[in-house]
């Protein structure tokens, strides 16, 4: 006899947060799904050269989730996608995630198995599912395709259920206190309906794997991270020392009572596992990567030239930024555009954004990019494009890892760096990253740099567009201090929270011992864990390996 499996996800859900929570006797659902199954770690990585290195790209790690293949054998590494005949910049934001062509989803098990799959996160419809696939009704703006199979399955939910409150509506920024207000019960509101939903489509049928995400702690982790957690630098500012109820822990609190009610549903012989992909804590990466390496990049490039946040080694940085005063972070950094005219400079915080969109030292305004709907023209790294071609290497848009491009000869429309020259550049360039130092600590910033190609010549289709790879150390800093280039910052601080390498695995059942511990796992574990207890077959292609093997099911 089948066992089904009742699958959980958390996006963003954070083990660290969740085990805090649990000690402080919050999250009594989930405290009990831990204690009566196993748990494991869930850390991540993807093979550059052959070499395994840690990963922390949320497309990519669902992609590798839904295949249990890795991103160096589907080639879906991120969402960017980099043109380099002309550099250009285009990506799939509403053509969400893998194709699946050449490898498919796990749960596409055709007419031996029933399976409902509710709110995969940057996923497309797969024809080989016998079941319900409902896709996009809710999800982390900007990447969710709205769809279903049957096609009638959506309407007939928005119908019943209503429209999610968060979807594509989650764009404020953590100064914007009217945004902030409205995000929680909005947060509150999509938790409630999810959970509804997903109470409903488990009863329709009896599935062989049901399996739904909760979205919302990715949004909450990104948004009001700062104010729930002592560790953000904005945290005193904004919880008013701790005085105030914490926005994050309710939103967890709620999800916590949403898989409780979904548990109640779920029949007695089933498998249950919970999970999370990946973790949210402070934002160390965004600034970074979108910010202070294209301009360390522009600076390499173009020696005794400064564009954005040019500062004054010699002295201690200033404060960070508590009161921002543009109504969006793009408009925060492009105000530190360098402007050598004093009465200019001095005005230009308080410049009508109307009168801003002018291109400045040689960089796109973003003012003029958003009005033009260019992808990614809100990211300080896309300003720098109309230079590009001019540049030995330069930095693609990106939220997590940095992401270095070198202008080569043959490959690129205007590359003007020979293959020869290819090692000796990725070297400097190297050491010039190893170099940099947090501003307001001293602390390293850079934890690795790491070669996604062996040769300057290999033109592997799979490989990632960057030929470098940029890992921050998860500190978070405003400000970057160079002996190279100089100092940039300090920058208004962006979104609150950003992916964390930290993940985790519940599992309980008939045959799982309770209290005892997996190992830890990757994402492309997860596939081959659930169609063993589906007791269904594991493609011999899958890079992924049972997180149960040791541990005795019964099917």
């Amino acid at each position: 006899m089948k066992n089904p499996v009742i699958a959980i996800g958390m996006d963003a859900g954070d083990p660290v947060l969740i085990d805090k929570w649990i000690s402080q006797g919050h999250l009594k659902n989930i405290s009990k799904l831990r204690q009566q199954g196993a748990y494991g770690l869930i850390k991540n990585t993807a093979k550059y050269c052959g070499n395994p290195t840690e990963y922390i790209v949320t497309e990519g790690l669902w992609a590798q989730f839904s295949t249990g293949c890795g991103a160096d054998k589907t080639g879906y590494w991120d969402i960017v996608k980099y043109k380099p005949e002309n550099y250009e910049i285009d990506c799939d934001l509403f053509l969400s995630g893998y194709d699946y062509k050449e490898y498919p989803p796990f749960y596409a098990l055709g007419d031996n198995y029933k399976v409902a799959v509710f709110d995969l996160p940057v996923s497309r419809i797969s024809e080989q599912v016998n079941g319900f696939q409902m896709l996009g009704w809710g999800g982390h703006f900007p990447y969710a395709t709205s769809g279903s199979n049957p096609p009638e399955l959506f309407p007939e939910i928005i119908r019943q259920y209503g429209e999610n409150p968060i979807l594509f509506n989650d764009t404020g920024v953590w100064w914007d206190l009217d945004y902030v207000k409205w995000l929680q019960p909005a947060l509150k509101e999509s938790i409630s309906k999810r959970t509804a939903i997903s109470c409903d489509l488990l009863q329709r049928e009896p599935w062989d794997l049901y399996l739904t995400i909760f979205g919302e702690p990715h949004t909450a982790g990104h948004d009001i991270y700062n104010y729930s957690q002592s560790d953000h630098p904005l945290y005193p500012y904004l919880s008013k020392n701790g005085t105030v109820p914490d926005p994050l822990l309710e939103t967890y609190q709620n999800i916590d009572a949403g898989i409780g009610k979904i548990l109640a549903e779920a029949p007695e012989n089933a498998y249950i596992l919970c999970f999370s992909l990946h973790g949210m804590g402070t934002n160390y990466s965004d600034i970074p990567s979108a910010a202070f390496l294209p301009e360390i990049l522009y600076r390499f490039n173009f020696p005794g030239k400064t564009a954005i946040g040019s500062g004054n080694l010699q002295v201690s940085p200033p404060p960070i930024t508590t009161n921002p005063i543009r109504n969006s972070w793009p408009g925060e950094v492009w105000i530190k555009n360098y402007e050598p005219n004093p009465i200019k400079r001095l005005l230009k915080p308080l410049t009508p954004s109307k009168f801003l969109h002018s291109d400045q030292n040689g960089l796109a305004s973003p003012y003029r990019l958003m009005e033009e709907s260019v992808p990614f023209g809100w990211m300080p790294a896309r300003w720098y494009q109309p230079l590009w071609s001019q540049m030995r290497a330069f930095a693609l848009p990106s939220f997590a890892h940095g992401h270095i491009r070198i202008n080569l000869q043959g490959r690129e429309g205007n590359g003007i760096v020979s293959p020869s020259e290819y090692e000796a550049l990725c070297d400097e360039l190297t050491q010039v990253l190893y170099r940099l130092k947090d501003g307001r600590t001293g602390e390293p910033l850079v934890k690795q740099v790491v070669r996604t190609r062996k040769s300057a010549t290999e033109n592997n289709p799979k490989l990632p567009d960057s030929d470098l790879l940029v890992l921050w150390h998860e500190r978070m800093t405003d400000v970057v201090d160079s002996p190279d280039v100089g100092r940039i910052g300090p920058l208004t601080y962006f979104r609150a929270g950003s992916h964390w390498n930290r993940g985790f695995l519940m599992a309980k059942g008939p045959g799982i011992t309770p209290g005892s511990n997996l190992p830890d796992g990757e994402s492309v574990d997860l596939a081959p864990t659930i169609l063993e207890l589906m007791g269904a077959p594991i493609p011999d292609y899958f890079d992924g390996k049972s997180l149960l093997k040791n541990t005795p099911v019964n099917n």
